[in-house]
């Protein structure tokens, strides 16, 4: 059960990231800017701890086959995309809600898990994950953003939070299915050099990008180094939990448990944004909730 207080850490370290992301995109920068902060300072971090730990255990390049390479790019490919989502949803609304948006992703994780995967839950664990489908459904029936007009469920905040919970769910499976193709010696420098070859291809993938379509915005990511370093340094260490418990556990089974975020999210909306809460929103995320400890309760 190692798998748990890895989990645990991961969603703690992915929460915090969001907050000062979300600072980021407040302040001066573009959500591509926002979501390249994370590859910037996290790539040589992870570099450093990959190659230094191999060294100190005397390990030599692991070995990789293709599905490895397949599963890394799509995954880190998904990702990008999801936390560009994601930080976009955050001006669409309050930070508790962007968060909750995306904990769909672990009913998606269940499906695509046994697609890609054949890694399949159990009746009783689906249930409890499918409560959080209720919470969900309760929480995208809210206003839009004041002074805009649209419709109340459909609207661009739905729009966005389904697209990352989508590639979120996707990239977790994809993730899990990379750590399963790599031969390493132990978990760590398994899980580790699956994290290091994922945030070099987001690194180059997003620099291009952001050259491209957006100049200026890589300069303007260094020159806010002060609160970016802090999103790479979270990244590294959240990364790292969840690729280490992606290979020890069931990618949906994973992400379930990761929702215990949601109420970390909560105590940053209220204590740090200063954001208010509906009755709707706190029953959403009260469902959610619960759809986590039942399933505890049944693994």
């Amino acid at each position: 059960m190692l798998w748990i207080p890895i989990t645990l850490l991961a969603a703690a370290a992915q929460t915090l990231r969001f907050m000062f992301q979300k600072r980021l995109r407040i302040a001066t920068l573009s959500t591509g800017g926002a979501t390249f902060a994370r590859f910037l300072y996290a790539a040589p971090l992870i570099g450093l701890v990959t190659i230094g730990y191999a060294m100190l255990r005397g390990y030599g390049v692991p070995v990789m086959d293709w599905p490895f390479w397949a599963f890394a790019a799509a995954g880190s490919f998904c990702q990008i995309c999801a936390t560009m989502c994601v930080v976009a949803l955050f001006q669409q609304r309050n930070f508790t809600i962007g968060i909750t948006f995306k904990k769909v992703e672990v009913l998606l994780a269940a499906g695509f898990g046994l697609v890609f995967l054949g890694e399949g839950v159990s009746l009783p664990a689906l249930g409890a994950i499918s409560l959080g489908v209720l919470g969900v459904i309760i929480i995208s029936d809210a206003p839009p953003v004041a002074g805009s007009e649209g419709p109340r469920v459909f609207n661009k905040a739905t729009a966005l939070g389904l697209s990352c919970a989508i590639l979120f769910g996707a990239c977790a499976v994809f993730y899990r299915g990379a750590t399963l193709h790599i031969s390493a010696a132990d978990l760590f420098a398994r899980a580790s050099m699956t994290l290091l070859v994922a945030i070099s291809m987001q690194f180059v993938g997003m620099a291009f990008y952001l050259k491209w379509r957006e100049p200026g915005q890589i300069t303007q990511v260094i020159r806010a180094w002060r609160l970016a370093i802090w999103v790479g340094l979270l990244s590294l260490l959240g990364s790292l939990a969840w690729f280490t418990a992606f290979a020890l556990q069931n990618a949906a089974y994973v992400k379930a448990l990761g929702q215990v975020e949601i109420l970390a999210s909560f105590a940053i909306s209220v204590w740090v944004f200063g954001e208010k809460m509906r009755r709707s929103e706190a029953l959403g995320i009260t469902l959610l909730s619960a759809s986590v400890i039942l399933l505890l309760l049944l693994l």
